[in-house]
């Protein structure tokens, strides 16, 4: 596969390439390694596309992974506590995982056990690859990437969705870069406010 279009949002991108521009080099080889033809194998159900060979969002996902297991990124969980108290949450949330638990029980409410996991996570960056429901880009950066960062876990998030181009070749529902490119700029410069760079890629 290969990078179409990149967006770096509060200087995610110049960050990288300065900072930690190994990391980089990893992620675009890792796209370029991606064989998008071998994950060419959904059948449509669809009405108007039925029999048509689209890609396989799911072959892409494993594609992904195996290659970026391969560079040591591995998937990150980060745990925390919640409850239905708002003013507790506001004062426990940036607090350690185990502190959170003993500050609800000291309050005599039950403390819930959650988390976020991301796809993958190395030396301070974390990446999604999404290619599943439009929806869920937006879960990544406005909950995953934001929860990693807040807790400390990570300074940089990067969200992989396939351009329109590619798009066209999928199941319909399917995020496409233009318009994630889109619902994060009409957000304003500072939201989200952490470093992000959205890539597009394609075959």
């Amino acid at each position: 596969m290969r990078i179409v279009e990149t967006y770096s949002h509060l200087f995610g991108l110049e960050g990288l390439t300065v900072h930690k521009p190994k990391l980089w080099q990893e992620v675009q080889d890792v796209i370029a390694n991606v064989d998008a033809e071998s994950c060419k194998t959904k059948v449509s159900k669809e009405r108007n596309r039925q029999g048509d060979m689209l890609y396989s969002p799911s072959a892409m996902n494993k594609a992904f992974s195996v290659e970026f297991r391969q560079n040591g990124w591995q998937p990150s969980r980060n745990r925390f506590y919640v409850t239905n108290d708002k003013s507790l949450m506001q004062q426990i949330w940036r607090l350690p995982h185990d502190e959170q638990k003993r500050i609800i029980e000291e309050h005599g409410q039950e403390p819930i056990g959650s988390y976020n996991q991301t796809d993958f996570v190395k030396d301070g960056i974390s990446i999604e690859v999404q290619f599943g429901k439009y929806a869920f880009v937006a879960h990544d950066i406005f909950v995953k990437h934001m929860s990693f960062v807040t807790s400390g876990v990570i300074e940089i998030g990067i969200e992989i969705v396939p351009m329109k181009e590619l798009e066209r070749q999928m199941s319909s529902g399917v995020p496409y870069y233009e318009r994630d490119l889109l619902n994060i700029i009409r957000q304003g410069h500072g939201v989200p406010n952490f470093p992000l760079i959205l890539i597009g890629v394609a075959p």
